[in-house]
């Protein structure tokens, strides 16, 4: 069965501080993607598919892409305002959101497909339990989160944004509630981004980290939600958040949403200081001989 993997690399970092989506992290100056890529592969993927702006695309082709584009299929889509200018004030530089970073992947996904963010490292067994589900699941409205308990994604340097999941008795998502999440004086502070109410969740409470197992028809819910988006009075800094798809379609029973819970740690680059926790992890892993030193080189 064919799997794509779709990696969502258009935005930029702010509070890193750069374009941390191609920040070497690796001995030999490798990418979280091409930890990411190189996992999928393992795990059977057979193409993937860059989200980027367009100004981006000399860059991935002779800088990124290079080394594996003889072992995986590649495309680029590009996420652009352009089109949308009548819906928007003539101000709006900022990009619509990550649902519309994914629907821009539509032309070149018809299979079922893996979403991750670029700048997030999520472990090979993420992927393994991506291919399971994919492999097993005939239903087409059936999608799936792999889930990290919040201390397995936490950040020693300073608040994160997560999404709390809240789950029936048959692990499937009830809710997903985007949070900033900090600690203070041992506790776990969770404030919604929604209504800004607060609650104390476990160090082991599921968050979801934007590694989603999606059939094609999620793009069919993406447009109907884009199009009321637009309609809508925008300003600069709208966005329309995958999130709030997957609720709405969740609230409307549209979709049935599975959680599985990953043993994989997750590292991501909010902060510049998160590079040398997860250089760290990523020497352990050379040596455990989960990776090559030389990520592309081995035999």
């Amino acid at each position: 069965m064919e799997k794509t993997l779709v990696i969502l690399a258009a935005g930029m970092g702010s509070r890193f501080g750069g374009l941390k989506q191609i920040e070497p992290v690796g001995p030999n100056r490798e990418i979280i993607a091409d930890y990411s890529i190189y996992d999928a592969l393992k795990c059977g993927f057979t193409k993937v598919v860059f989200v980027i702006k367009k100004e981006n695309l000399e860059y991935f082709k002779s800088h990124i892409i290079a080394p594996y584009q003889d072992k995986i299929k590649v495309e680029f889509a590009f996420q652009s305002l352009a089109g949308f200018e009548k819906y928007l004030p003539p101000t709006r530089t900022k990009m619509l959101g990550t649902a519309h970073a994914l629907y821009c992947a539509k032309d070149y996904v018809k299979e079922p497909f893996v979403m991750i963010n670029a700048d997030d490292f999520y472990g090979r067994e993420s992927y393994t339990l991506a291919k399971e589900f994919i492999e097993s699941s005939s239903d087409n409205y059936e999608y799936l989160s792999v889930n990290y308990p919040y201390n397995k994604s936490r950040s020693q340097n300073g608040k994160v944004n997560r999404g709390v999941v809240k789950l029936d008795e048959n692990n499937n998502i009830l809710d997903i509630d985007e949070c900033s999440i900090e600690e203070v004086d041992g506790q776990v502070i969770a404030t919604s981004k929604k209504d800004h109410t607060q609650q104390i969740i476990a160090e082991d409470a599921l968050v979801s980290m934007n590694f989603l197992v999606f059939k094609p028809t999620i793009f069919d819910f993406l447009a109907a939600d884009l199009k009321h988006f637009l309609a809508g009075n925008i300003n600069d800094t709208d966005e329309l958040i995958l999130t709030d798809t997957i609720k709405n379609c969740l609230q409307n029973s549209q979709i049935k949403f599975k959680s599985v819970t990953t043993s994989s740690r997750w590292f991501g680059m909010t902060y510049r200081e998160d590079i040398k926790d997860l250089q760290a992890t990523l020497q352990e892993l050379i040596k455990e001989g989960v990776y090559p030193k030389k990520l592309w080189e081995e035999e």
